[in-house]
Protein backbone atom coordinates (compact mmCIF):
# COMPACT_ATOMS: atom_id res chain seq x y z
CA UNK A 1 0.00 0.00 0.00
CA UNK A 2 1.41 3.39 -1.01
CA UNK A 3 0.13 6.91 -0.38
CA UNK A 4 1.65 10.36 -0.62
CA UNK A 5 1.52 13.50 1.49
CA UNK A 6 3.04 16.96 1.26
CA UNK A 7 4.96 18.75 3.98
CA UNK A 8 3.36 22.10 4.87
CA UNK A 9 5.26 25.32 5.53
CA UNK A 10 4.85 24.56 9.25
CA UNK A 11 6.50 21.14 8.73
CA UNK A 12 3.19 19.30 9.25
CA UNK A 13 2.21 16.15 7.38
CA UNK A 14 -1.29 14.80 6.81
CA UNK A 15 -1.65 11.04 7.10
CA UNK A 16 -3.72 9.77 4.17
CA UNK A 17 -7.14 8.37 5.12
CA UNK A 18 -6.33 4.88 3.83
CA UNK A 19 -3.21 4.76 6.03
CA UNK A 20 -5.14 6.06 9.07
CA UNK A 21 -7.72 3.31 8.62
CA UNK A 22 -5.04 0.65 8.12
CA UNK A 23 -3.13 1.78 11.22
CA UNK A 24 -6.28 2.35 13.27
CA UNK A 25 -5.25 5.89 14.22
CA UNK A 26 -7.17 9.12 14.58
CA UNK A 27 -6.97 12.49 16.33
CA UNK A 28 -4.71 12.27 19.37
CA UNK A 29 -2.98 9.07 18.23
CA UNK A 30 0.78 8.92 18.59
CA UNK A 31 3.02 7.73 15.78
CA UNK A 32 6.76 7.20 15.77
CA UNK A 33 9.09 8.08 12.91
CA UNK A 34 12.07 5.75 12.48
CA UNK A 35 14.99 6.11 10.11
CA UNK A 36 16.04 2.78 8.57
CA UNK A 37 18.92 3.45 6.20
CA UNK A 38 17.61 6.02 3.73
CA UNK A 39 13.93 5.14 4.40
CA UNK A 40 11.57 6.64 6.96
CA UNK A 41 9.20 4.19 8.63
CA UNK A 42 6.12 5.50 10.42
CA UNK A 43 4.51 3.25 13.04
CA UNK A 44 1.58 3.53 15.40
CA UNK A 45 2.58 3.69 19.06
CA UNK A 46 0.56 1.49 21.41
CA UNK A 47 -0.77 3.14 24.52
CA UNK A 48 -0.05 0.27 26.88
CA UNK A 49 2.40 -2.60 26.85
CA UNK A 50 1.26 -6.03 27.99
CA UNK A 51 3.68 -5.72 30.91
CA UNK A 52 2.06 -2.43 32.00
CA UNK A 53 -1.41 -3.95 31.80
CA UNK A 54 -0.28 -6.98 33.80
CA UNK A 55 1.24 -4.79 36.52
CA UNK A 56 -2.00 -2.75 36.76
CA UNK A 57 -4.12 -5.88 37.13
CA UNK A 58 -1.79 -7.96 39.30
CA UNK A 59 0.59 -5.56 41.04
CA UNK A 60 0.55 -7.66 44.21
CA UNK A 61 1.55 -10.98 42.58
CA UNK A 62 4.99 -11.47 41.01
CA UNK A 63 4.24 -14.94 39.54
CA UNK A 64 2.91 -15.57 36.03
CA UNK A 65 -0.84 -15.84 35.62
CA UNK A 66 -2.84 -18.33 33.60
CA UNK A 67 -5.10 -17.14 30.80
CA UNK A 68 -8.16 -17.73 33.00
CA UNK A 69 -6.60 -15.63 35.78
CA UNK A 70 -5.78 -12.83 33.31
CA UNK A 71 -9.35 -12.79 31.98
CA UNK A 72 -10.70 -12.79 35.53
CA UNK A 73 -8.38 -9.93 36.51
CA UNK A 74 -9.40 -7.87 33.47
CA UNK A 75 -13.09 -8.46 34.21
CA UNK A 76 -12.60 -7.48 37.87
CA UNK A 77 -10.72 -4.32 36.89
CA UNK A 78 -13.42 -3.31 34.39
CA UNK A 79 -16.20 -3.93 36.92
CA UNK A 80 -14.41 -1.76 39.50
CA UNK A 81 -13.56 0.96 37.01
CA UNK A 82 -17.05 1.21 35.54
CA UNK A 83 -19.07 0.55 38.71
CA UNK A 84 -21.88 2.99 39.35
CA UNK A 85 -22.09 4.55 42.77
Amino acid sequence: MNATSKLTAQAQVSVPAAMRRKLGIGPGSTIVWELEGDHVVVRRVGLHTSQAIHSILFDDAPKRKTLAELKSGIAKHLRQRHARD
